[in-house]
């Protein structure tokens, strides 16, 4: 009798939308999979506050990049559609509001953007725009083939030749203000079109000019908003995966990642993980979704690289306001953007001094506006995102909120929310007091977010996403010494925002089959697969090649890198020799 051999087993740590989807692809490739979250709720920051019928998201509140939706449900072997996720388009994009009144219409209509470009821009300006979008489109495609959907395992694969080639075309040492300026002359827009560096939690004027993707995909695609909230596409991941046979554990925090003795040359194993309960569980794959750089400060052992991540930039944290309003505030759209006056000054703010903005950028959510379930009939939802500094330590020198001084966060709150509702009002035309319209409030702090998140500083984007931080710099998807152990999630590659993590989700998922010789499903669905195989198969084995060329001893690497960071800098030199401002005048 032939004995079939025991099925290879997993667990991932953290249920938030990397971790559900790294479950449900493992459990269908055919793994025993055990999903354990801390808390009482699945989804991590992609999750939703209840209160007497009115329903708040908790983080993230509109879909871009729909594609990676699809794909993700369509490896699966369904569809959005199939497992009731009903995507509903956003119409306008945003109002983004200035701080003297005047509004601006973002929207896909391109009718009406080219009324609002030339409102500002003149009649030449709408040609500029166009412009802009087809060097968007270039870094939207040019990110999704090159980025999104390969592997960076080491600061070498950023030598591939595809990547190579389009690295000039995606303007990675210039910024998005700096880009966005190359085409529009006004002020005004040049905000409108590098505002969203904020999804990415950082300054417009340090952000990749690649990053003008996320107005692409925007203007291109559009913004959607999935009825019931962005936690019903992870439900529907959750059902998925336990279809597949995955099981999930709430209310399960874990303590630590067991590790295998050291061997003779200094490798282990992960064998499990030893629950808060002290429960042990065992497993011959462990995944973190949890934030990296805790996991690596407080589920692994003590290493120089837990305190090499701890000094990392990190993204900027928020105060969220979550309200209940007692009736509609027609003046508001689904999407709302307030930007500061002094608006270089408030990036300087939160990203170089980690305070609070005296002026703030914030975003407004009216998720009632487009989903009617949000809230009671004729009331509304509102959620209210305000970018701030994150929290400092001891580690990290400079003004800040510094988390071993004690922060007096009701008061801290309270002189925000009024600042924000002034500004909506003023700003809005809102001719009835707002803050008599809250009938219920609930607030996220930084402190809130490392508290129940477990996020480092509480940042709640993640580790920064400068050119340093991000591709083959990037913490990788798999522990460089303890085999076994695998990540996914925002802080490792390809990086934050959900779409993001859901293709982050296939690339750690595939690296896991890869590494145990084991088949992967949605691979057989895609037509011409094999020749596609058979291409990456060569393009890695390349790779390899490169790690496994003896000439590439440390000091070899050093100086490559050196090299590389030379060229960077003489780049930077001859585009950026004439002052930004008079460059851009």
């Amino acid at each position: 009798m032939v004995k079939t051999p025991a099925r290879r087993s997993a667990i991932v740590v953290g249920a938030g939308v990397g971790g559900v989807a790294t479950a449900a692809r493992l459990a269908r490739a055919g793994f025993e999979v055990t999903v354990l979250e801390k808390n009482n709720f699945t989804g991590g920051r992609c999750s939703l506050i209840h209160h007497a019928g009115y329903r708040f998201d908790q983080g993230p509140s509109l879909v871009l990049l729909p594609d990676l939706f699809r794909e993700a449900f369509r490896d699966l072997d369904t569809s959005l559609e199939a497992e009731g996720v009903e995507l509903m388009k956003c119409e306008p994009n945003y109002n983004v509001w200035f701080d003297d009144g005047e509004s601006f219409e973002l929207s896909t209509d391109i009718a009406c953007m080219k009324r609002e470009v030339e409102r500002w821009e003149g009649k030449d300006g709408f040609e500029r725009y166009l412009a802009f979008l087809q060097e968007a489109h270039r870094h939207y495609e040019g990110s999704v083939t090159h980025v999104l959907k390969k592997n960076f395992t080491s600061v070498l694969s950023i030598l591939r030749p595809s990547f190579l080639y389009a690295t000039y075309s995606l303007h990675p040492f210039e910024s998005m203000y700096s880009r966005a300026s190359k085409y529009f002359w006004t002020e005004r827009l040049r905000h409108v079109f590098t505002f969203a560096s904020m999804y990415m939690g950082m300054s417009p004027f340090d952000a990749i000019g690649t990053y003008s993707l996320l107005q692409y995909t925007e203007l291109a695609e559009g913004i959607w908003y999935p009825r019931g909230g962005l936690h019903s596409v992870v439900s529907a991941l959750v059902r998925i995966g336990e279809r597949y046979g995955a099981e999930y554990r709430l209310s399960s925090p874990v303590a630590s990642i067991t590790l295998s003795p050291p061997t003779v040359l200094n490798k282990r194993r992960t064998t499990g993980v030893t629950l808060s309960t002290g429960e042990k569980l065992s497993a011959d794959i462990i995944v973190v979704n949890a934030d990296l750089v805790y996991t690596y400060n407080n589920l692994l052992p003590p290493s120089s690289a837990a305190q090499r991540l701890s000094t990392r930039a990190a993204s900027c944290s928020s105060i969220s306001f979550y309200w209940a309003m007692d009736r509609q505030i027609p003046e508001l759209t689904t999407h709302n953007i307030f930007l500061a006056g002094n608006y270089r000054e408030s990036f300087d703010d939160i990203f170089k001094k980690q305070i609070i903005p005296e002026q703030p950028l914030f975003y407004v959510n009216v998720p009632s506006r487009i989903d009617p379930t949000a809230a009671p009939n004729g009331k509304d939802t509102i959620v209210v995102l305000v970018p701030i500094g994150h929290l400092l330590d001891g580690s990290h020198k400079g003004r800040g909120l510094d988390v071993a001084k004690p922060q007096d966060w009701n008061e801290i709150v309270s002189r925000t929310r009024l600042t924000i509702l002034s500004t909506i009002c003023a700003r809005t035309g809102c001719t009835k007091d707002l803050a008599q319209a809250i009938t219920y409030e609930t607030v996220n702090t930084p402190q809130t977010w490392k508290d129940v998140f477990n996020l480092d500083r509480g940042a709640i984007l993640g580790l920064s996403h400068s050119f340093f931080n991000v591709l083959g710099f990037r913490p990788k998807t798999r522990h460089p010494q303890f085999d076994g152990l695998f990540f996914v999630g925002a802080s490792t590659h390809p990086g934050t925002g959900v779409p993001v993590c859901l293709a982050g989700a296939k690339i750690t998922s595939e690296q896991i089959l890869r590494s145990c010789g084991m088949e992967i499903p949605w691979d057989k669905m895609a037509t011409g697969q094999e020749d596609r195989k058979q291409k990456k198969g060569k393009e890695a084995k390349d790779i390899d090649r490169l790690h496994a060329l003896p000439l590439l001893s440390n000091l070899h690497l050093v100086a490559l890198l050196l090299l590389s960071v030379l060229s960077i800098s003489v780049y930077r030199f001859v585009m950026l020799r004439v002052p930004e401002e008079r460059m851009l005048r």
